[in-house]
């Protein structure tokens, strides 16, 4: 639904995105993150038709996004961070004005403005002034007026920003329904957000992708080492670590206030000595279970690291 091919923009000297190239499938949520400056919005921008690429192209649900700039734009609903809205406007008048001006005609608008202003818990506000309410509540309005046209490819830009914790999980229930059966780019500071929706993630750092994959295999490919949680019923971790250093296998040990963090050589299993070690001292194992690189881990590493290297350079 979403193809990148060789995107570059300048903007006068300065290069805001390098060469970008890639896709998103009909069905698939993706995470588009980046630290600030990186070049998601701009990435966006040039997706939704907002601004032209210097260099490449991009199609949308087959359609070249200036080419072919009208059929794009029909196809996508767009949230930007900012959700640009009509104080002076009801909820519902504003919602079925966006509605006309993406082709939906009489019958059937109505009902359909109904049922977008339902699905995102605004139903009963229908008739307040957008300049009457809160800021959570512009956003879920902004998240109707993208849904509306029932579009192929959802473009969102911090959907949940402004949200309380009960809205923030209505919309991210929300996008999972609409991601089942169309494509969702999602960019979004909000790394849990990304881990509890996304089945992939693109990480872009200084224009560039540096990264593109599920977060398991991110975590796989990054990790030179394996790492496990310990935690002991019957001992401190300050004894435990003491035991266990220079165990087969054992690179690194790290008592916490939980347990035990332990640091392996990928190439060595330590759970079998660990474990002997433990029933030596006729300790209570409680837990031994492997630990994943978090996003967060993910995401530091490959936008730190890279902005480094170009320190150094």
């Amino acid at each position: 639904m979403i193809q990148v091919e060789g995107l570059t923009k300048y903007y006068g000297p300065h290069k805001a995105i390098d060469s970008l190239s890639f896709h998103a499938d009909a069905g698939e949520i993706v995470g588009f993150l980046g630290p600030n400056g990186a070049g998601k919005t701009t990435t966006m921008r040039i997706l939704t038709g907002y601004m032209p690429p210097s260099e490449g192209r991009a199609t949308i649900a087959g359609f070249d996004v200036f080419e072919q700039s009208l059929e794009a734009r029909g196809r996508i609903g767009y949230l930007p961070e900012t959700v640009p809205l009509y104080k002076e406007l009801t909820v519902w008048q504003y919602v079925d004005y966006m509605a006309a001006l993406r082709g939906m005609g009489n019958p059937g608008r109505a009902e359909r403005v109904d049922e977008v202003l339902d699905r995102v818990g605004m139903l009963d506000r229908a008739d307040s002034l957008i300049d009457s309410l809160s800021k959570g509540m512009r956003q879920r309005v902004g998240l109707a007026q993208a849904i509306v046209h029932k579009p192929d490819v959802l473009i969102l830009d911090e959907p949940t920003i402004g949200l309380d914790p009960r809205q923030v999980r209505e919309v991210r229930e929300l996008i999972r329904e609409v991601g089942e059966h169309r494509t969702v780019l999602l960019s979004t500071h909000i790394l849990s957000e990304v881990s509890q929706l996304c089945s992939r993630i693109l990480i872009i750092n200084n224009g560039q992708i540096v990264a593109e994959d599920s977060p398991a295999t991110l975590s796989n490919r990054l990790q030179d080492t394996t790492r496990y949680f310990l935690h002991i019923g019957n001992a401190t971790p300050k004894e435990v670590a003491k035991a266990i250093r220079g165990v087969a296998g054992v690179s690194e040990v790290y008592p916490t206030e939980e347990g035990v963090e332990i640091v392996a050589d990928s190439q060595i299993d330590p759970r079998p000595a660990v474990t002997a070690t433990i029933v030596q001292k006729s300790w209570d194992l409680l837990e031994l279970r492997h630990v994943d690189m978090s996003l967060e881990d993910i995401f530091l590493q490959l936008t730190t690291d890279e902005a480094v290297a170009e320190e150094e350079d």
